[in-house]
């Protein structure tokens, strides 16, 4: 568990250091939280994103008490699950609106288990996903951000697979402040 908060803390501090090496006319960092998720299934999702140009960035996620899918806790399941996931993003700008389409191809990473209802039988939730996801983010000012998105991936985890399923979809809606 260490190890993944030590990857992550790595991720973030050499993305700050090569922002500290670059100027430009826009603000470079954006930290940001899905408050949709949050509401909806108790999971908190942070994010960062470093934007190497206008219209690119990329970005690392850790997703703490998250579900496979919108799958529910309760009625005896349980979720001890979180993880991350890097993306790079594509966005696709108009010179007159900070408002844009973005896409992104990213991988996943999920660690933990679920514990079956009424059964001792416990999944072991590790593994790994690649996917795609499409969002539409409003920009206030080059400082704060709102940013609905749906995604979907495949899981290559033949134990998640027999008891969930390969493809998994998720949306969300992130909030943001940039610097």
């Amino acid at each position: 568990m260490m190890k993944k908060y030590t990857l992550l803390m790595f991720l973030l501090g050499l993305a700050f250091h090569t922002s500290a090496q670059t100027e430009s006319d826009y603000n470079q960092h954006e930290i940001k939280l899905n408050i949709l998720n949050t509401i909806v299934q108790g999971s908190v999702e942070i994010g960062y994103e470093y934007f190497v140009d206008r219209d690119q960035s990329i970005g690392v996620e850790y997703l703490i008490n998250d579900r496979f899918g919108y799958n529910g806790q309760g009625n005896g399941k349980e979720y001890n699950t979180n993880s991350i996931l890097v993306s790079y993003n594509f966005y696709f700008l108009n010179d007159y609106d900070p408002a844009s389409l973005y896409v992104y191809p990213f991988f996943k990473y999920r660690f933990g288990d679920f514990t079956e209802p009424d059964e001792p039988f416990v999944t072991d939730m590790n593994s790994a996903m690649l996917g795609i996801g499409v969002g539409y983010k409003w920009v206030q000012r080059d400082k704060f951000a709102i940013a609905p998105y749906v995604n979907i991936a495949r899981g290559f985890s033949q134990e998640v697979t027999d008891r969930f399923s390969a493809v998994e979809i998720n949306a969300g809606v992130s909030i943001g402040y940039r610097f």
